[in-house]
């Protein structure tokens, strides 16, 4: 990732790669430079000739140039230490080029072979000088092409820093969430043992049973991430075992699970707010108690669990309508792993209680 980053390292191709990625460019400036040769001439017909011996001009000074620059200079902010051995460099190569470009356009076209004292003439000087000229400028266009890719790679290094970092916020704030619920029905729970121990020592010791065997459902998962709508159910009944200890026969629940979907995927601990909400503030303050169903079915796509008590109904506790720990923190889960992909609505039902109703993507083991 530092080489990524670093103004003055190479890019994370390779150099071979780069090296021959700047031929088109050096072709392409070829070519520019023998139409401007053929206007200046005024000679048209020899335009064929003229792209031949730029191109072969051209090519013969990339070679030994881009390989010096790439083996000595490799670097994208070059100073008065990389320009002036490249410069040097460059007078030197610019007349062998020329030289060599022209003795392959006789192999190849038949044109005179060139002379050595030729070279001192004007037309030759003018030559040489255009091809030093054109030589600069495919280093200048290849220089700022590996800068932009440079650039491009530095901002895809930032985005997949930033996604990263975002990803461990949110693994954080999941945690946090469900820290939150663990706690939460501990903490009632312990609270009614401890009343019941002086009231009444045999439920005391009948919840303490049931709050072993909820622990031993849970605890197995709890920590991790994803479980199994099968191992969901299973401590959600272990749980209103629980609950049932403490109620009595105020409390009554029949829990519905289709085994085409035992093995669906959905986050650890996500029935239990919904549930415990159900029982808090729907059930338990209820004087004859009620009934919770839970179930699970597939909609096309998506998982819908739904738990309905027969309990007090929206409104009719303070924390009741969804703004209970327990339904909020569930949102906010759902929010961070499924954004609009995943819902919970909760809905009165006739003639009394709540309907909460869970919709999630259909993530099968």
């Amino acid at each position: 990732m530092s080489s990524v980053l670093s103004s003055s390292s190479p890019a994370p191709r390779s150099r071979l790669r780069r090296f021959l990625g700047g031929l088109p460019v050096t072709a392409a400036i070829s070519a520019a430079l023998a139409v401007i040769i053929t206007v200046l001439i005024g000679k048209p017909e020899v335009f064929f000739e003229n792209l031949v011996v730029s191109v072969l001009i051209g090519t013969a000074a990339f070679v030994p140039l881009n390989a010096a620059r790439l083996l000595f200079w490799d670097r994208s902010d070059w100073g008065l230490r990389q320009w002036v051995p490249f410069v040097l460099l460059a007078l030197a190569v610019a007349p062998l080029a020329h030289l060599t470009g022209m003795y392959l356009a006789t192999l190849i076209l038949g044109l005179p072979t060139p002379r050595l004292e030729d070279y001192g003439s004007f037309q030759r000087a003018g030559m040489v000088a255009l091809a030093l000229i054109g030589i600069t400028l495919a280093t200048i266009l290849m220089m700022n092409r590996e800068r932009l890719y440079r650039t491009r790679e530095e901002h895809a290094a930032a985005r997949l820093r930033a996604e990263v970092v975002e990803r461990q916020a949110l693994q954080a704030q999941l945690r946090l969430m469900q820290a939150q619920i663990e706690p939460h029905m501990l903490f009632n729970t312990l609270a009614n043992l401890q009343g019941l121990i002086a009231l009444d020592p045999a439920r005391a010791g009948d919840m303490l049973d049931q709050l072993i065997v909820y622990l031993r459902a849970t605890l197995s998962v709890s920590r991790s991430e994803n479980t199994t709508l099968d191992a969901e159910f299973t401590a959600m009944q272990a749980y209103l075992g629980l609950m049932g200890v403490r109620m009595g026969a105020r409390l009554s629940w029949r829990v519905e699970l289709p085994p085409e979907l035992r093995g669906a995927r959905l986050p650890t601990m996500l029935l239990q707010p919904l549930v415990e909400n159900a029982i808090v503030h729907g059930l338990e303050p209820k004087v004859d108690g009620g009934e919770i169903d839970i179930s699970a079915g597939r909609n096309g796509d998506a998982l819908e669990i739904r738990v309905r008590d027969t309990g007090l109904g929206l409104g009719r506790t303070p924390s009741r309508g969804g703004s209970g720990v327990g339904v909020a923190t569930t949102r906010e889960r759902l929010l961070a792993l499924y954004g609009d992909a995943a819902s919970l609505t909760l809905t009165p039902v006739q003639p009394h209680g709540t309907l909460a109703c869970l919709t999630l993507p259909l993530e099968t083991a």
